[in-house]
């Protein structure tokens, strides 16, 4: 069974573990959501549930939305989700209207978490891309923000008539959809929802976030401890 839940960023702190160590944290508001529609492969085309989350007046919300989430006998949600399962048993263990909470991550060590980056506007390529700049000397004039050059990355092996997609310049920065991956799961508060993650994650607070189960750790965290190995031994 995927474990996943849509959920809010709070704000970070620090937390002491009963050793004495300072781990900076990010505490984040995970669930409760609200099973809003089971997909079945042989009416959708694939298998998934949709999770919905944070109630929202009627009046802020849509007639189609309204309808459809009053088939799960719950009142419109503000931010709607799905998540894709593997078959048709997977789906089969989720039931329109359940409710989930935080107390999912239970058993889980390390979670991904998604959310929408803080927006920074245009942005220049020693912002952006962090570019060291001209020099700042040797008749160099307004131009020591300057990203360079461009022709030499032509569309044509190094020549063309405009510069090869993906060329690194001034834009846009942030606001876009980012993924930090493996981070460890520190502590689980269920009477009031909370979970704890080692580290910051994407947007500013109070931001919407869809925190899963890692689907792929770093090698670092995939090899299996010290202590587990030695305790396995014994």
């Amino acid at each position: 069974m995927p474990v996943a839940l849509l959920g809010r960023k709070i704000g970070m702190t620090r937390y002491f573990t009963s050793d004495g160590r300072n781990i900076p944290v990010t505490v984040i508001q995970a669930g409760p959501c609200i099973v809003t529609q089971v997909k079945q492969s042989d009416a959708d085309g694939y298998c998934a549930v949709q999770l919905g989350f944070e109630d929202v007046d009627p009046r802020a919300s849509t007639m189609p939305l309204i309808g459809h989430d009053a088939r799960a006998a719950t009142p419109p949600k503000r931010a709607h989700r799905e998540l894709r399962l593997p078959d048709d048993e997977s789906a089969a263990e989720y039931e329109l209207g359940q409710r989930l909470d935080v107390s999912v991550f239970g058993d889980v060590r390390f979670v991904d978490v998604s959310g929408r980056s803080k927006g920074k506007g245009f942005a220049g390529v020693m912002k952006r891309h962090r570019f060291k700049g001209l020099c700042a000397s040797h008749g160099t004039e307004r131009k020591h923000r300057s990203g360079g050059s461009i022709g030499g990355h032509g569309a044509n092996l190094g020549t063309g008539p405009k510069p090869r997609k993906g060329k690194r310049m001034a834009g846009r920065m942030g606001g876009g959809t980012v993924t930090v991956r493996s981070l460890d799961v520190v502590k689980i508060d269920p009477e009031r929802n909370l979970l704890l993650v080692k580290g910051p994650v994407p947007g500013p607070n109070r931001g919407l976030l869809f925190i899963r189960q890692s689907k792929r750790l770093y090698k670092t965290k995939a090899k299996p401890s010290k202590a587990s190995l030695s305790a396995g031994e014994q």
